[in-house]
């Protein structure tokens, strides 16, 4: 009987060394694995550290231009019809025009050297929506040639087209699209 215990014995333990040999992994593989979960982890890691340094980078230039952009006002200009005498779909710089801008760029010159001045096209509602853009932007790109050519600096002059998006007065009328024919001179310090 007690042989047949011990060879039961014997049996029972090696299948259980069968079976605990067969569920374990050598030290080699377990190194091997963690290996390659580690190096994924730390290209992971690069990767996280390249984009968290490029989101900084872009929050700096964010809150460099937001600066920028808040600029003190200082004061602004309305050069509309009446003064400026943008005639019907042009963009040509009258006499008066001129002198009131000659008028302007010594006031830059004298008072404030060191402004930004943002030249603003607009435009009444006759013709395209398109079309009105591309002559609000050639009112103020005239505008900031005629300043650049009297001593103002390029890079303090930026210009916009609003064309027709932002009238003053009613275009129902013809006094109210002269009105809207106008360039705005915002300066910003």
């Amino acid at each position: 009987m007690r042989d047949r215990r011990s060879a039961a014995w014997v049996a029972g333990a090696l299948i259980m060394g069968g079976l605990s040999l067969g569920g374990c992994a050598t030290k080699k593989y377990v190194n091997e694995q963690v290996g390659v979960v580690s190096s994924r982890v730390t290209d992971h890691d690069a990767k996280i550290a390249t984009l968290d340094q490029t989101t900084r980078d872009a929050l700096t230039r964010a809150e460099a231009a937001g600066k920028l952009a808040e600029g003190k006002f200082v004061f602004s200009t309305v050069l509309s019809d009446d003064s400026m005498k943008f005639p019907f779909d042009k963009a040509t710089l009258s006499p008066e025009a001129q002198a009131r801008l000659d008028a302007f760029v010594e006031k830059l010159k004298t008072d404030n050297r060191n402004v930004y001045v943002e030249v603003q096209g607009h435009t009444d509602t006759t013709g395209s929506k398109e079309g009105n853009y591309r002559l609000g932007e050639a009112r103020a790109e005239a505008v900031r040639r005629y300043l650049n050519q009297h001593g103002v600096a390029l890079n303090r002059i930026g210009t916009i087209s609003y064309g027709p998006d932002a009238p003053v007065a009613p275009n129902s009328d013809r006094a109210g699209r002269q009105a809207n024919r106008r360039v705005v001179l915002i300066v910003l310090a």
